[in-house]
């Protein structure tokens, strides 16, 4: 057997020996004793992006299922980021709310574990075990604190409506592979392109089950109703854990099975999902601008996200597709950022993200309010900011592509959701600070934000480095 077949799949081993490890680390702990077992996690991905440094270019393929092309070695070094990221978030959170530090760092683990097989995987069942993978490591972390009954009420709920996207896409496998042979994505879009001026509607049935099963784990609208209460009731940095690593992962497979798969029949899904992304992008800016919670805001803020993401698959072309890789960095590095400020003002009685929470920022915490801002700018697409340009690559592609109404919706969209966000912004200036000073910030808490904000401007300035990569992995497989 090759090595290729092993060499593909190193990222994925070493992100699994860390979960492992850290498991192994909890068991070993001796009650009262300080073990930093998060700092084991990052050992891994850190072997998981130099392992993915050497494989660049290699194109190894793993056992027939596993592409280590560098469209998926792209995604896997997204996803370390939002690892790491999260991992430096969580180290003064963990220990707050007396949280089990080996639970909770293996389940990050396991589920990056997940998310980065489905970014790697070319077989649709792959893509599903690796769905599931990531699915039941983030089902438990939403209801890791289990003596709160808000953390609870959303894992159950997050659990229930998770279980029937998992269906549907399953649904969608079966009659994708009683239709063509096979689950492979190479030997289905062999036998699809035979077929694309049959108008089967087998083939239409499989690819809108598919559809719906993306759509779920995308937040996109009308399957979007898990996810302002699954972000309300998990800690705030598993909000941003899985509002960023599990969109990335669920669009690198959806744009790998869409955009080479099932391309033949672009014409037929096309403007199923322009559909998704109009009212995506609608509803979840008109909502946003309703909420009180900043957990629920940028919840609802991450399906208007998902939104945009769409516009760039539904334009299909080299731009787009390079937009939509360096979006979900982007978005990534930016919503991290604002996730983690509002976990890190937190207390373990009191989550602190509501907006009344940030009245006066500004004087009780300057560099805090300070950091939040640049993510929360960045969020509406506000120059210099990395939003600003991923938004622009997406609306220009959408335009190139001649979907003019989408890019009116999205820019239009674009705008009411600097509202909301500078709304925060102005609260956290303007504002006299209201009841308790928010805690002291943890050093590496501090050191999480300052690397995603420095990453924040980097690709709002400097972005042509990362687009030009973007582009070189994309041309990889499409």
């Amino acid at each position: 057997m090759p090595n290729t077949d092993f060499d593909a799949i190193v990222p994925m081993l070493c992100v699994t020996l860390a979960g492992l490890v850290t498991m192994l680390a909890e068991a070993f702990r001796r009650p009262g004793e300080r073990m930093p077992i998060g700092w084991l996690g990052i050992l891994g991905l850190a072997g998981a992006a130099a392992s993915t440094a050497v494989l660049w270019n290699r194109n190894a393929q793993g056992f027939g299922v596993i592409a280590a092309d560098n469209f998926g070695l792209f995604v896997t070094l997204v996803l370390v980021v939002v690892g790491v990221l999260t991992i430096m978030f969580s180290s003064s959170v963990v220990t707050r709310d007396a949280i089990p530090a080996g639970e909770y760092y293996s389940l990050v683990l396991f589920a990056l574990v997940g998310m980065i097989m489905m970014g790697t995987a070319t077989d649709l069942l792959v893509i599903f075990i690796g769905l599931e993978i990531l699915s039941l490591a983030v089902y438990v972390l939403t209801g890791i604190r289990r003596d709160t009954p808000e953390g609870t009420e959303a894992a159950f709920k997050y659990f229930l409506l998770g279980a029937f996207s998992s269906a549907f896409f399953l649904y969608g496998i079966a009659l994708t592979y009683g239709i063509t042979g096979s689950t492979r994505l190479a030997e289905v879009g062999s036998y699809l392109s035979a077929q694309s001026m049959t108008g089967n509607p087998m083939i239409l049935m499989a690819l809108g089950l598919l559809l719906v099963g993306f759509a779920f784990k995308i937040s996109a609208v009308p399957f979007h109703m898990w996810t302002p209460d699954a972000y309300q009731g998990a800690p705030a940095i598993v909000t941003g854990f899985m509002s960023t690593g599990v969109k990335v992962a669920a669009f690198a497979a959806f744009a790998r099975v869409f955009l080479s798969s099932f391309e033949p029949f672009k014409s037929d899904w096309t403007p199923l999902v322009a559909a998704l992304a109009a009212l995506t992008m609608i509803l979840g800016t008109v909502v946003g601008v309703a909420q009180d919670s900043l957990k629920r805001m940028l919840g609802y803020s991450s399906i208007a996200h998902g939104g945009y993401l769409l516009v760039a698959l539904v334009a299909a072309n080299p731009l787009g597709k390079q937009a939509i890789l360096f979006y979900l960095l982007s978005y990534a590095v930016t919503n991290l950022a604002a996730f983690g400020v509002i976990a890190l003002l937190g207390t373990r009685d009191q989550g602190n993200d509501r907006l009344a929470d940030y009245a006066g920022l500004w004087h009780t915490h300057p560099h805090l309010a300070a950091l939040m801002t640049v993510s929360l700018l960045s969020l509406g697409g506000l120059p210099p900011t990395a939003g600003f340009v991923a938004k622009y690559y997406i609306f220009i592609a959408a335009v190139s592509a001649g979907h003019y109404g989408l890019a009116i919706i999205g820019v239009l969209t674009s705008v009411v959701s600097v509202f909301f966000y500078l709304r925060v912004v102005v609260n956290m200036y303007m504002a006299e600070p209201a009841g308790a000073v928010p805690p002291k910030v943890s050093g590496l808490g501090m050191a999480a934000l300052t690397i995603a904000i420095i990453a924040i401007f980097i690709l709002g300035i400097l972005p042509t480095p990362v687009i030009d990569l973007a582009g070189k992995s994309i041309g990889t497989i499409f």
